[in-house]
């Protein structure tokens, strides 16, 4: 499987602006981007669900597995893998560092926000 650069994880980490589009049922047709919040931990790619396992991208995301991102004028196809698990500790950290100072901040390391941790890895 691929992996990220080093100058990509830099871009990525600099930008606010990732959009997540999971496929479709079909497997091949795109679905809406959604603008999510996005952080690096180490050397992987890090994703959540403001509105938790109910929100339709993650639920997209887990059932497809495979999609597209938009992010710092990339396009990337995409892999999604759930995460569970102590790297959500680390995952809390760097939301609190990137996004520090945000009313929407307690919410994306809430229960809810962490049970719906996705993993981006490029294809």
């Amino acid at each position: 499987m691929a992996s990220w650069s080093n100058e990509e994880l830099h871009q990525i980490a600099a930008a606010d602006d990732l959009h997540i589009s999971p496929f479709r049922e079909d497997g091949k047709t795109y679905g809406t981007l959604t603008w999510v919040w996005s952080v690096i931990v180490g050397d992987s790619l890090y994703v959540r669900a403001y509105h938790g396992q109910q929100s339709r991208w993650y639920q997209a995301a887990i059932r497809q597995r495979a999609g597209r991102i938009t992010v710092a004028g990339m396009t990337k196809e995409v892999v999604f893998e759930p995460v569970a698990g102590s790297i959500n500790d680390l995952i809390d950290d760097a939301y609190r560092e990137k996004y520090k100072g945000s009313p929407y901040l307690d919410a994306m390391i809430s229960t809810r926000a962490r049970a719906a941790t996705v993993k981006i890895v490029p294809r």
